[in-house]
């Protein structure tokens, strides 16, 4: 993710539209269209705009007992 989302949106989810994503699909650039701490609120905002293609990331430290599912 680009460190310039990661100082400007510290620790929030972000609804990214039309990510561009590298190979190993991490996403480098895009649109961000709603960002919150509240992740729930994150989705419920895409559900709403409907977005074509969009990505949510996660822009703080995921914590070390926390389960991450791909």
């Amino acid at each position: 993710m680009p460190c310039c989302l990661e100082s400007r949106f510290v620790a929030e989810w972000l609804l990214v539209e039309d990510p561009q994503v590298n190979e190993a699909l991490e996403v480098h650039s895009g649109v961000v269209r709603y960002h919150s701490k509240d992740r729930d609120e994150v989705y419920r905002k895409a559900v709403k705009l409907r977005p074509r293609q969009f990505a949510v990331l996660y822009t703080g430290e995921i914590p070390k007992d926390a389960a991450v599912v791909l």
